[in-house]
């Protein structure tokens, strides 16, 4: 894993706005009061939502709401990719696959529809709006290549529709996620090839196994049957 530091340009302060604070203490009740400290992982994700990133003064912040020392909390913080430790585009964050299958399927190409529209990855484009970074494998291997935009799968991504995506968020839209080719979850690719048969799902075949020497009661197991 690569060094994640804190951003070199910070913010003065951190304020929490009133409804994140109000879910934050949610959180923080979840837990025994000598746990509380259990919370900084929701918590910091309730702070990257209200403000995109996690600022070194918001780590300073939630260190003193929950007691702990804040190298602790910057430790959580630069250990979860999960967290973004500098600005990203307030209207479209990309994270693009480029592990292998999405690479050999043409995340190379997405890639360069990304640097054109948006610019180098990890920066934000010049009017605040959009950011992209290449991560490692999210997960959808059967769907690729793919991205996850803001909170959201974009699979079976091609160059074209991947365009047609970032423009319809410029656009002030809200693109549906999910595969470009009308895939069903993970299904492949036009209709199912195996596991057609429906008492595979309706649990019909289940109920006709049976394991032998199952107890009938708890503690009461049946006895062996004598070997031939």
């Amino acid at each position: 894993m690569s060094v994640r530091r804190l951003a070199k340009d910070q913010p003065a302060s951190f304020t929490f706005s009133k409804d994140t604070l109000e879910t934050a203490q949610w959180w923080i009740a979840k837990y025994p009061a000598e746990r509380k400290q259990s919370a900084v992982l929701p918590i910091l994700w309730l702070i990257q939502k209200q403000e995109g990133w996690v600022s070194e003064p918001a780590i300073r912040v939630t260190a003193e709401l929950l007691g702990m020392p804040v190298i602790r909390v910057l430790e959580v913080a630069t250990f979860y990719t999960m967290f973004q430790l500098e600005p990203v585009g307030s209207v479209a964050f990309v994270q693009l696959c480029g592990t292998t299958p999405c690479m050999l399927c043409g995340a190379n190409d997405l890639k360069k529809v990304l640097e054109k529209k948006i610019g180098p990855k990890n920066h934000v484009s010049a009017d605040g709006k959009f950011s992209w970074e290449e991560v490692e494998c999210l997960g959808a291997c059967s769907n690729a290549p793919m991205a996850a935009i803001n909170d959201y799968y974009y699979e079976d991504l091609t160059p074209e529709s991947l365009a047609m995506i970032l423009d319809e968020f410029a656009a002030g839209g809200s693109p549906k996620p999910g595969s470009r080719i009308g895939r069903g979850a993970s299904e492949p690719h036009g209709k199912i090839q195996t596991l057609l048969d429906p008492k595979l799902y309706d649990g019909s075949a289940g109920k006709k196994i049976k394991i032998p020497n199952l107890p009938e009661k708890p503690g009461k197991a049946k006895k062996a049957e004598p070997a031939a």
